[in-house]
């Protein structure tokens, strides 16, 4: 039926509102996508005429993956338990390889062989006041058909923990971190010669046995508290997504603050020649005997427990009352492991750069489980080889992307990032000279669009996000995370979220497979995910399957699709751009924001000291202590010094004019439809933006930690994940080790100088080529 022309354009002012309603990015200019005053289709590191010609590729892109797709390679890939060294995992590996080569992609299998401990024998018993022999294992649930894989199973255990065979008193040192000990002691509590139990969480399990050993234990368990991902969150699996109580959480406890990777190759690939460490002599490996219990297997032992009657905010949701100890608990711990050489299998691939082959984006998620490992990892691996398929799809279209792009799929990761960091390793001096960006994910979920990384991509991954749309809402995902921000944050975050451009991006500091690119080779890097609205209990077990995901998870893998477009169209501008899409302007905000930080972390350190020792001085400590449950005092110290900040303060101050100078210089640049963005000799700014995130390295490394040459960002000495900014300076000053702080500040210092040297050198380069 034929229409008149004014309801013609009636219908198409209406659906053109309710368009620019849900996509805010077709009405406003932002940075990454247009700025003020340019084409609405200009994109950061493009002209005119080539952002027309990206976004019709990427938007053939974003139509090509498929959730049926990502189905059925999660039911292949988690049909069996496929951790490092099975069959299985040697059977991915090969599938993946044979799917790339299908879709057009150059790759190969790449080995390495690895040092991974599995167990011979656990036990675990409370030998007093009664006796208890813990099960360690999980049990099959009829619905679930992939949980009955015993033989197949990894058992219960946590890799990497030393062999031991210790019987002692317990204690429980709730999630046992350093804050942890300090409470022990003020309740006059020693841990030393004991076997501690800590819950999960607030660190990573690792931290727990580490810091345990450091205090004098000799053996220590990790247990899943139902308050952390149990029946306190929601109903337990199957009739619901959380942990239930026989549920164990499986995990590495490799030392890896000090260097991830195959512990006996530190720094060098694990490849059949490489030099190896005798064990005694490998640094990641526990100094105690560790073990991973359910809270059906914790609750006999922490119930036995007397002594002081848990602080509050160490009391879980167990049905009794959290005590501390020690006794008249005694514990049996004994760990055996086979100490052996396994194989690991990264699928590598690429396809070359028609313009620019030695300059290098690279894309990786792992492979490996614990056991079947549906959500951790392989809802962000079918994300990926999505991205794969679909980018196949293009190359027989016609596309080629100007930078050459590497896909890998990880092995080991698990055990302690091994596939990426020995890869990284092998390839560090390649990588150093052709890797642009490294883009990393790993788990998926529903929800909310997740990342972190280098600051320089900020503004990038901004942009990007403008343009994927929500599966759920239909607004870009960069809208909802705003509109998320504004609806859970405080005061602050939601007057941020509505002023500002661009949401920030989190830190990186380790836990997954971008650890070797960022903070050893000192590559720009991003994490990508989305989250927040599928939560569960399952994490490390064997109920991470295929039944669960698709029953309690991303159930019609709409937010795999979303992961594969916005880490495809991340990877695709990044490999097109004829400038590298990198921003200096959100790094400086940044490090202002850290080196305040810095200065109040410092003051307030100041203020509680003087404040404690007055109060010492006052008698406050013993009037206010209860006789029938005694404090020990604590005792006076000097107040932190006065720290040299000038370095840091003047460094900041000189990136911030430079990155204003690149800024201008950009401006210039694309002005006249980025003509100048055309220009042969922009191959120099790349090199030079290239070697940005380079700069902010340092041979030497971090004190103690020579691995970790970042010094804006790693992860925390005894946060294990958790990323420490400024680490040099910033954990120095809570550690107290004054003299180390004001040498990490003239080196944090240092550092930003070249960086901010190197960026006035792109900035010059840049405006030479616009004149």
């Amino acid at each position: 039926m034929r229409r008149s022309v004014v309801g013609l354009m009636v219908l198409l002012f209406a659906v053109l509102f309710l368009y620019r309603m849900a996509n805010p990015v077709a009405v406003v200019a932002q940075p990454g996508t247009a700025e003020a005053g340019d084409s609405p289709a200009m994109l950061a590191g493009y002209s005119v005429d080539s952002s027309r010609a990206e976004r019709d590729w990427e938007g053939k892109f974003r139509a090509i993956p498929s959730p049926a797709n990502l189905r059925s390679y999660m039911q292949r890939l988690s049909a069996r338990p496929h951790h490092v060294g099975t069959e299985y995992d040697r059977e991915n590996a090969e599938w993946i390889l044979s799917l790339f080569k299908e879709w057009g992609w150059d790759a190969h299998i790449e080995n390495f062989y690895v040092l991974l401990p599995t167990p011979k024998q656990r036990e675990v018993e409370l030998v007093a006041p009664a006796h208890f022999t813990a099960t360690l294992e999980e049990p099959t649930v009829s619905v679930d058909p992939t949980s009955d894989q015993h033989s197949e199973q990894l058992p219960t255990y946590n890799a990497y923990s030393a062999d031991g065979d210790v019987t002692a008193p317990l204690v429980y040192v709730n999630y046992g971190i350093p804050a942890d000990y300090d409470e022990l002691d003020r309740l006059g509590i020693s841990v030393k010669g004991a076997i501690v139990i800590a819950r999960y969480g607030m660190s990573w399990r690792g931290i727990k046995p580490k810091v345990a050993a450091e205090h004098g234990a000799v053996g220590c368990l990790i247990y899943s508290d139902p308050h952390e991902d149990g029946y306190f969150r929601g109903d337990v699996f199957p009739g619901g997504a959380w942990r239930p109580l026989e549920g164990v959480q499986r995990g590495s406890v490799m030392d890896m603050v000090l260097y991830p990777g195959d512990p006996l190759t530190p720094g060098e690939g694990a490849t059949k020649d490489a030099k190896r460490l005798p064990l005694s002599e490998a640094k990641t490996i526990t100094k105690i005997p560790v073990l991973p219990l359910s809270y059906g297997d914790a609750q006999p032992l922490l119930s036995a427990l007397r002594g002081p009657v848990a602080p509050e905010n160490w009391r879980g949701s167990l049905s009794f009352t959290y005590h501390v100890g020690p006794g008249p608990a005694k514990v049996h711990l004994k760990v055996e492991a086979n100490w052996d050489t396994k194989t690991l299998y990264d699928v590598i691939a690429r396809i070359p750069g028609s313009t620019s082959p030695d300059e290098w984006v690279v894309r990786g998620n792992h492979e490996d489980a614990w056991v079947n490992g549906a959500e951790d990892p392989l809802s962000g691996t079918v994300a990926e080889m999505e991205e794969a398929r679909a980018m196949g799809d293009l190359l027989k279209q016609g596309w080629k992307p100007r930078r050459t792009m590497i896909y890998c799929i990880w092995d080991g990761e698990e055990e302690g990032l091994l596939g990426s960091t020995e890869w990284g390793e092998e390839h560090a001096e390649e990588l150093r000279q052709h890797a642009a960006v490294y883009i990393n994910s790993d788990s998926n979920d529903r929800g909310y669009l997740g990342a972190e990384g280098s600051h320089t991509l900020e503004k990038f991954i901004n942009g990007v996000a403008r343009d994927i749309e929500d599966p759920e809402t239909k607004l870009s995902v960069w809208k909802r995370h705003q509109l998320e921000l504004i609806a859970h944050g405080n005061t602050e975050e939601r007057k941020e979220a509505r002023s500002h451009t661009d949401w920030h991006i989190g830190a990186l500091g380790s836990g997954s497979d971008y650890t070797v690119f960022i903070d050893h080779l000192g590559i720009a890097s991003l994490d990508l995910g989305y989250g927040g609205e599928s939560g569960g209990g399952i994490y490390h077990s064997v109920y991470d399957d295929f039944y669960w995901y698709t029953h309690f998870g991303d159930t019609d893998f709409m937010y795999g699709r979303a992961l594969a477009q916005t880490a495809g169209t991340a990877m695709m501008r990044l490999a097109d751009a004829d400038l590298l899409p990198f921003d200096f302007t959100a790094l400086a905000d940044t490090l202002h924001t850290y080196d305040d930080e810095l200065k109040k972390l410092l003051k307030d350190k100041q203020d509680a000291v003087r404040e404690r020792n007055l109060e010492i001085d006052e008698g406050v400590f013993t009037a206010t202590n209860n006789p029938r449950e005694p404090l020990v005092p604590p005792a006076k110290e000097d107040p932190p010094p006065y720290l040299n900040f000038a370095p840091l303060d003047n460094a900041v101050d000189a990136l911030t004019r430079s990155a204003a100078r690149y800024q201008k210089a950009l401006e210039k640049a694309r002005a006249n439809g980025g003509a100048a963005l055309d220009h042969a000799s922009l191959q120099r700014v790349n090199e030079l933006l290239i070697e940005s995130e380079r700069k902010l390295t340092s041979a030497s490394g971090l004190p103690g930690r020579s691995w970790f040459t970042h010094q804006i960002y790693a992860p925390g000495f005894y946060t294990g994940y958790g990323v420490k900014t400024l680490p040099a300076a910033r954990e120095a000053i809570e550690q107290k080790k004054w003299k180390e702080a004001d040498e990490g500040l003239a080196e944090i210092g240092r550092i930003l100088d070249g960086e901010a040297a190197l960026i006035q050198h792109a900035a010059d380069e840049l405006e030479a080529i616009s004149k």
